[in-house]
């Protein structure tokens, strides 16, 4: 390989960008399907925990293929997953768009547009970026995250503009295109192998019997903990990020203030994770995790009082700038305990917890609407899950503590390494 093509090179820094441009497109597929939610329940007359399916269908479509994605782009390089997900996200959007029954919509939600389509711009990529960069994986890390948020921002109110002019249906034919055309020649700038791929590399690493038993659990008992904390953070985060516009059309404010709230959310959540991929770099993935939860909580908490429009703009921003950097942090943690070899299937397998945990929360939420008539319950609910992720990182904070294992800085230059389960 090239020197200029090595880690922390100006290559590194294109590549971290056309990876965040690609997510930032890959990312309408986890949000068309809640701002098109109310027209979805209206248009195929079903329930709202029915029409919450297809959302729960992508997501966990998404979970999978990330382990999918992942395990491609560890063996063949990350551009062959994308350049799939691109052409999966574009057929996924068009088929969606001509659906006449709800199972048809959700078939391609789930199957084009999650499994074979944004899961193939997210854990492939994040795990990528990894590998590009050392000193600075956490902000890299966030820079790269911060394109599922861009799109949570940019996408709701142009999607919502689409609606408004021309239906949601020909709405979703435009963003099919649209993909096509745009991902596909971006995918081409990820074509060079990370350098920590290189065959010396791995081999220097499989042999190296370092942390062997992460914070003095199995590589399997850490990582079925971190997915455990995964799912239960993302049930709690589902709720606004899946529901606000199914919210505000009930609050009686319409669902452009809610595609809009939503908008301000993620763009806050963008600002979140860049101030957290700092953070990390200095205080480590668990205790910016744990920062996070809590904050998330109160955020949760500020929704239960508060139904007011200029509450909800405000509480939303909050929600947005108190949880961006909680998923980023799973990726770091992976990093910072398991082998490089290793990175697209860990990543992508905890990453997976997380959006099983949006995909629950999501249908959850819809659920405990149609039995109690009003969101209140939900938000109680994500509550709840949000306690159980914080009890979970104090426990592993615990453990890194009594073993006296680093949670700054060096952590990630030194434990590095992990027999495979």
């Amino acid at each position: 390989m090239k020197p200029s093509a090595g880690a922390e090179s100006p290559y590194a820094w294109w590549r971290l960008l056309s990876s965040l441009a690609l997510m930032t497109l890959g990312g309408v597929g986890m949000y068309s399907v809640t701002v098109v939610l109310p027209r979805i329940q209206e248009d195929f007359g079903v329930a709202r925990g029915d029409a919450s399916l297809p959302y729960t269908i992508t997501m966990v479509g998404f979970g999978v293929g990330g382990i999918l994605m992942g395990r491609l782009s560890d063996r063949f390089g990350v551009m062959v997953p994308v350049i799939g997900g691109a052409i999966g996200l574009g057929l996924g959007f068009i088929a969606a768009g001509a659906a006449t029954t709800l199972w048809q919509f959700s078939l391609a939600q789930g199957l084009l547009i999650g499994l074979l389509g944004t899961s193939a711009t997210f854990a492939p990529l994040v795990a990528d970026t990894s590998r590009w960069f050392t000193r600075r994986r956490g902000i890299a890390l966030a820079i790269c995250m911060s394109g599922n948020y861009l799109a949570g921002a940019v996408w709701p109110p142009v999607t919502q503009h689409f609606i408004d002019a021309g239906g949601w249906r020909e709405a979703y034919a435009f963003i099919g295109v649209l993909c096509l055309l745009t991902m596909l020649p971006l995918a081409l700038v990820l074509r060079p192998r990370p350098p920590t791929l290189a065959p010396e590399r791995d081999v220097a690493v499989a042999i190296t019997p370092v942390g062997d038993r992460p914070l003095g659990l199995s590589p399997g008992a850490l990582q079925a903990l971190l997915c455990v904390a995964g799912v239960s953070c993302c049930v709690a985060m589902s709720m606004p990020q899946v529901h606000i516009v199914a919210y505000c059309t009930d609050l009686g404010f319409g669902a452009a203030r809610g595609a809009e709230m939503l908008s301000v959310m993620l763009g806050m959540g963008v600002a979140s994770r860049l101030i957290s991929g700092w953070i990390s770099d200095r205080i480590g993935g668990l205790r910016t995790l744990l920062l996070g939860s809590v904050l998330q909580g109160v955020a949760l908490l500020m929704f239960l009082p508060f139904d007011g429009l200029v509450p909800l703009y405000l509480i939303s921003g909050m929600f947005g700038l108190f949880q961006g950097g909680i998923v980023p942090s799973y990726a770091l943690i992976v990093r910072e305990h398991f082998a490089p070899m290793q990175a697209g299937v860990r990543v992508g397998t905890v990453l997976m917890a997380t959006l099983m945990g949006m995909a629950l929360g999501g249908w959850m939420s819809g659920a405990i609407f149609d039995l109690t008539g009003s969101y209140q319950a939900a938000f109680i609910n994500g509550i709840g899950f949000n306690l159980l992720n914080v009890a979970i990182v104090l426990f592993l904070l615990g453990r890194a503590r009594a073993r006296g294992v680093g949670l700054g800085r060096t952590q990630g230059m030194v434990n590095t390494v992990s027999t495979p389960v």
